[in-house]
C-alpha cells in the first residue's frame, strides 16, 4: 500500500466524484493521502476533508506569500494550524519565482515568517519551490542553523541531484511527483534512482503533474503507482521496496 504524500482533493477538478475516489483508495492500493493547503480557503477545506475521512490527513499553510500577505493573515494560518489534531505539517510554503517573478523579496521575507511559524508549532514545512532553487536552499539551510528540529520535505522536487544531497544532509526529504515518468525529465530521473529510497517520499500532486503515460488526463491518487513503479525500474529494485520505505518515510515525518 502507498502513501500519496501530495494532493489537492479539494479542487473544483474533484468536485463531480469526489467521494467515489475516496472511497476507491483501498482499492487502488492507497493507503493514505496528504491532502494540502496553501491558503484560506484550501487550508479550511483540507482540513474538513481529513475530518471526514480517516485515510486522509491534512497540511495547512500559505503558498508564496506576496504583498496581499499580513500579520493577520499569518496569525489566522497559525491558528487553523492548530485547529485539528489531523494537521500533521505546515504548508504549503515557499518561493515561485515562474508565476511571481516581480515578488522575490518579499516571497522570501514571508517564507522565512511562517517558517518561524512551524517552528513555534513543532511541525514539519512542506515546501514549494518553483524555480527558486537556490534562494528555497539557502532559506532552509539558514533557518535550521537557527533551529535544528526544523524539518519537512521537498514536495514536487525540481532540483538537480547535487542539490538533492545537501537537502539530505540537512535532513529533509525530497518527493517525487509526475515528472519523473516523463523522457525529458533525466535530472529528476537521476535524483531518483541515487538518493537514498529512505529520504524519498512519492507523491501526485492531484489533480495536478499526471504522470507520461496517462496522457492528459486528471491526476488522482490512484496514479502515484506510476511514479512508484518509475523509481523501482530505475532503482532495479521490487515495486513493493519503494512502497514500504516512502510510505515509512512519510509516517516518520509526519508521525502517523
Amino acid at each position: 500500500m502507498l502513501i500519496d504524500s501530495h494532493a489537492h482533493l479539494s479542487s473544483r477538478k474533484f468536485d463531480r466524484d469526489r467521494e467515489i475516489v475516496i472511497r476507491n483508495l483501498k482499492k487502488d492500493g492507497i493507503d493514505i493521502v496528504i491532502e494540502s493547503g496553501g491558503g484560506p480557503e484550501s487550508n479550511r477545506a483540507a482540513v474538513a476533508l481529513a475530518e471526514k475521512h480517516e485515510n486522509i490527513y491534512a497540511t495547512v499553510g500559505y503558498n508564496c506569500a506576496g504583498p496581499e500577505m499580513n500579520y493577520d493573515i499569518l496569525a489566522e494560518v497559525k491558528r487553523v494550524a492548530q485547529s485539528s489534531k489531523k494537521i500533521v505539517g505546515f504548508g504549503e510554503i515557499g518561493l515561485d519565482y515562474h508565476h511571481y517573478p516581480n515578488e522575490k523579496e518579499i516571497q522570501k521575507k514571508w517564507f522565512v515568517e511562517l517558517i518561524e511559524v512551524a517552528g513555534d508549532l513543532n511541525l514539519p514545512i512542506v515546501v514549494h519551490d518553483r524555480k527558486a532553487n537556490q534562494d528555497t536552499f539557502e532559506i532552509i539551510k539558514s533557518e535550521k542553523k537557527k533551529n535544528p528540529n526544523l524539518r519537512g520535505v521537498l514536495h514536487c522536487y525540481s532540483g538537480d541531484l547535487s542539490l538533492a544531497k545537501e537537502y539530505v544532509k540537512l535532513g529533509f526529504y525530497l518527493s517525487i511527483a509526475g515528472p519523473v515518468t516523463y523522457r525529458s525529465a533525466r535530472s529528476l530521473q537521476e535524483v531518483a534512482k541515487y538518493i537514498p529510497l529512505d529520504s524519498l517520499f512519492v507523491e501526485t500532486d492531484a489533480p495536478y503533474l499526471t504522470p507520461g503515460p496517462l496522457g492528459k488526463r486528471r491526476n488522482e491518487p490512484a496514479y502515484v503507482r506510476q511514479v512508484a513503479g518509475t523509481i523501482a525500474e530505475l532503482r532495479k529494485i521490487p515495486f513493493n521496496e519503494v512502497s514500504r520505505v516512502t510510505s515509512a518515510n512519510v509516517r516518520r515525518l509526519y508521525g502517523i
